[in-house]
């Protein structure tokens, strides 16, 4: 990746309290190694990711500027951000991106294209950018512009992350060779992003225990 702009799908999502001071940072700690990897190959990385589900564009509650002084730390270097949307200075500071210096993008659901797969939001996204890297497992799952429809615009140069690797590894090994009792536990606020793979493990597991705001659902169904 010497000398090249990498565009990053993470998972910065992550848990924070009412003064905006983060809980749990696991999920920023398990992008390091892929960003790391980038780094040390001499690439500039442009970073995107989601945080919590705003409504109606901007709103200051869901920036990811919270997250940046703590990503410093975590990188060891400064960390370029801004908080307007994709337009000329984006671009421009995606363009002066310089390798080793790394540029977070503002939270990518404040575009209304974004949660619906809008192919031409995806290919402004894809401008900013010489290839695209997936490592936002969590996130991995719906089909939304700045994880899965960008990647059409990357037909040779679009890869995933170590984190992405070692999930899908580790559940592949579960799926083919599980050691028994295989118990799933699956939670979540919405059984209609689950179905799939509760269907998917019913036949699997030994056990499956829901949990989460799905549980709810099947109380109801239960009567």
């Amino acid at each position: 990746f010497n000398g090249r702009k990498v565009l990053l799908r993470v998972d910065f999502n992550v848990p924070v309290d009412e003064q905006h001071h983060i809980t749990d940072d696991t999920r920023m700690r398990e992008a390091m190694p892929t960003i790391n990897k980038l780094m040390s190959d001499g690439a500039a990385v442009i970073l995107m990711s989601h945080f919590g589900r705003p409504k109606n564009g901007f709103d200051p509650q869901f920036s990811l500027q919270m997250v940046v002084s703590h990503l410093e730390e975590l990188v060891g270097r400064p960390v370029k951000f801004t908080q307007e949307l994709l337009g000329p200075t984006v671009s421009k500071m995606a363009a002066e991106l310089r390798p080793g210096e790394i540029l977070l993008l503002e939270n990518t659901r404040f575009y209304a294209g974004e949660t619906k797969g809008d192919p031409q939001l995806a290919e402004e996204f894809a401008k900013l950018g010489d290839c695209f890297v997936n490592d936002a497992f969590g996130a991995a799952h719906r089909e939304h512009a700045s994880n899965a429809v960008i990647a059409r615009f990357f037909p040779n140069d679009k890869y995933y992350g170590f984190l992405m690797e070692h999930e899908v590894s580790n559940l592949k090994r579960l799926m083919e060779q599980p050691q028994r009792p295989f118990t799933a536990i699956i939670g979540g606020s919405k059984v209609s992003s689950k179905i799939d793979i509760l269907q998917n493990l019913v036949d699997k597991v030994d056990n499956m225990i829901i949990i989460g705001g799905m549980r709810y659902t099947f109380t109801k169904a239960l009567g």
